[in-house]
């Protein structure tokens, strides 16, 4: 249990016993004692307590933590307790909030906060790690940094019009706009193209006609019995969703009825489902059965797919021959395809690597870039980006000092926006109500 605030000390520390005096107790220092009821002073349980004092805390408040068994009920009277004390329970994510309006961490660090809890990978989690130390914010407050420069320049320029000339050189302002402001801004906007995929993963969805062995891929890349398989064609009729690791990025499975003509009501739906699930994915695992020829359902499902980022995954290769796979990549033209045997795990890894490079562009192990900007800070890149663009484009065509001014100020804010330093409420409220209470 977490208490913070300025007087998280004095509600805590009667509650422990034996009691202590607040002048000897050490900073950052582990107790051991337990915890009494005051009203009935029965003890109700053996802790280990920390008092940490501002500001050498993670919300730089006076921080005191109780750390008690693990009894769901034990923590609830210790709870209760507190609170009759005069504290309160904590919002979701209320804690990291304090941190970053304390000034110990900037907002792009705060939402690190939460990509580590929720990482799924442990290359997401390096991510999220990197991100939490500060290299984003590292990266951004440089090129504020020149753009502030250049806006006081301009704004010089604006005060004192008789020596324009003598301020702004209009070529050389725009060669240092693109040098060290365009120019980091595409870099970082790669990365987040390089890099998301770790953080937010990719959803791939397997189909083909019923029968071919979607259920044995998906049984045989989770590693576990989730699909049902049979010999009867049409087991699955809706769909299967599992998340996998694929050589560190983490993959939402998608295990789908077999596509094909049929009078059956229910696999009827679950076709219709497969359909809705094939436009929302990233990534097709296109699946036919080598050890017979192809059927037309087969080419259906070949022109439903061709345009998609799509793998051809030709199964039953312990069943069939060369001749019929060679006539398959024939017919299905255009498709990265693997060779594979769901039953007897051969071609798995093969077709791992084929997802791999189909996702992340990359070949070999990848390098995890230093700084991958999350959505929200992509949003604000390109603004400021656009911004950055402008000013450019104004000295270019001698747009007044004082509408590039505007631009500048933009790609400012929106730079601000990143690190915290020009968030809006309305933005903070929505960060933090992804965390959990207790963060």
């Amino acid at each position: 249990m977490k208490i913070s605030g300025p007087r998280a000390i004095p509600i805590a520390l009667p509650l422990l016993h034996p009691s202590r005096d607040l002048s000897r107790l050490r900073s950052h220092h582990l107790y051991y004692g337990s915890i009494i009821d005051l009203e009935t002073e029965k003890t109700l349980d053996e802790v280990l307590f920390t008092v940490m004092r501002a500001p050498r805390t993670y919300t730089r408040e006076d921080v005191v933590e109780i750390q008690a068994h693990g009894s769901r009920c034990g923590l609830g009277v210790i709870l209760e307790l507190v609170i009759k004390r005069g504290a309160r329970l904590a919002e979701p994510g209320e804690f990291t909030k304090r941190a970053f309006l304390n000034g110990r961490i900037d907002l792009s660090q705060a939402e690190a906060v939460i990509e580590v809890v929720t990482a799924q990978t442990a290359e997401g989690l390096e991510l999220a790690a990197r991100q939490l130390k500060g290299h984003l914010f590292q990266a951004i407050q440089p090129i504020r940094g020149q753009i502030e420069t250049m806006l006081v320049e301009v704004e010089a320029a604006i005060d004192f019009p008789e020596d324009v000339e003598d301020i702004i050189h209009p070529e050389l302002f725009a060669q240092r706009m693109i040098q060290d402001v365009i120019g980091p801004l595409e870099g970082l906007l790669e990365h987040y193209d390089e890099g998301h995929v770790y953080r937010e993963g990719v959803a791939a969805i397997i189909i083909g006609c019923p029968n071919v062995g979607k259920s044995s891929l998906m049984n045989r890349l989770l590693q576990k019995e989730r699909s049902i398989v049979t010999a009867v064609p049409g087991t699955t009729r809706d769909f299967i969703e599992e998340t996998v690791n694929i050589r560190g990025i983490p993959m939402r499975l998608i295990d789908t009825a077999g596509l094909h003509d049929t009078d059956n009501d229910l696999e009827a739906v679950g076709i219709r489902f497969t359909r809705q699930q094939l436009d929302e994915a990233d990534l097709v695992l296109f699946m036919v059965d080598c050890s017979m020829p192809l059927s037309s359902e087969d080419v259906q499902i070949y022109d439903l797919v061709r345009n998609r980022k799509t793998i051809l995954v030709i199964n039953k290769i312990d069943l069939g021959h060369n001749g019929l796979v060679r006539k398959i990549v024939e017919r299905l033209q255009g498709l990265l395809w693997v060779e594979i045997s769901a039953l007897y795990d051969r071609g798995i890894e093969e077709l791992k690597a084929a997802v791999f490079r189909e996702v992340t562009h990359q070949s070999g192990p990848a390098d995890l870039p230093a700084i991958v900007p999350n959505l929200r800070h992509k949003v604000a890149i390109e603004k400021a980006l656009t911004a950055s663009r402008n000013v450019v484009e104004g000295f270019g065509t001698g747009r007044p000092a004082e509408l590039v001014a505007v631009d500048l100020k933009e790609a400012l804010d929106a730079l601000g926006e990143i690190i915290g330093m020009t968030t809006t409420e309305e933005i903070l409220d929505q960060i933090f109500s992804r965390f959990c209470i207790g963060k």
